[in-house]
């Protein structure tokens, strides 16, 4: 395998260095039914996944914790999950021998998969490759992972919720725009008041093209809006801007 881009290095060491912060909120989901995002949308809101994944192969890229994965096993999937983290992943592992699931739980990054072309029939990010991967790498990865007819779906942040977070990360986004909107795609927080990793974001028209050029169709396309009755501060947005603003997006794309 080839060796880690620097911006994925530079996230293995956050993500294994926080991994026992991410142990309960893994805990608590590999019980629960599918909820997305920062607000918990319910699945019968936001139907990420089919219904019936019986028979399906689905790899979960940048897996963490492996809740998504252990919810498409359920649902009838061989699953495969990779991480950057191998501190995530122990917790996978260790909540997968406890639910009794099979998964297999491979430490990598989306960019570089140890798997021939067209092994999977669906794929999935919610945040993990969605947002601290290089889409001009993971997208193309996830293109040549799947069958023709085979789909992803991704969730992650916005590129307004980015764009609008303080230049020195002091706190949630906020309604002035705080750096351009064209030209975004690299925005790297390890050097502001309260450090963190590289994540990615592009503007909107550069995602279809990205899209086009490497062989998706988009087949929805969804800004989550935070709950009404909701009214805490989750990471990066307030729930009174992300009744406003869109904090979060998901993508439903089909390999052509």
């Amino acid at each position: 395998m080839a060796e880690l881009p620097e911006y994925a290095a530079a996230n293995r060491a956050l993500w294994d260095a926080t991994a026992n912060e991410w142990v309960e909120p893994g805990e608590r989901n590999w019980a629960s039914p599918p909820r997305w995002g920062i607000w918990g949308i319910p699945e019968t809101e936001l139907r990420l996944l089919p219904d019936d994944m019986s028979g399906l192969r689905a790899i979960e890229l940048g897996c963490g914790t492996g809740y998504v994965s252990a919810w498409m096993t359920r649902l009838g999937a061989a699953v495969v999950g990779i991480d950057n983290s191998q501190g995530q992943l122990e917790t996978a592992e260790r909540l997968r021998a406890e639910h009794g699931l099979r998964i297999e739980f491979i430490h990598g990054i989306a960019e570089q998969v140890p798997f021939s072309d067209g092994s999977f029939d669906f794929a999935i990010s919610e945040y993990g490759a969605a947002l601290w991967s290089d889409p001009y790498a993971w997208i193309p990865e996830a293109h040549r992972l799947l069958r023709p007819g085979g789909r992803l779906v991704f969730l992650s942040s916005t590129t307004l919720s980015a764009i609008c977070t303080p230049l020195d990360g002091s706190g949630p986004a906020t309604e002035t725009l705080q750096r351009p909107y064209f030209g975004a795609h690299v925005f790297d927080w390890r050097h502001v008041d309260d450090p963190g990793g590289v994540e990615f974001h592009l503007p909107t028209g550069e995602w279809f093209q990205l899209f086009g050029a490497t062989g998706f169709t988009v087949d929805d396309f969804a800004e989550v809006q935070a709950p009404e009755d909701d009214d805490e501060v989750r990471f990066f947005a307030t729930a009174e801007w992300a009744h406003a603003f869109p904090s979060e997006q998901v993508w439903w794309l089909t390999k052509l």
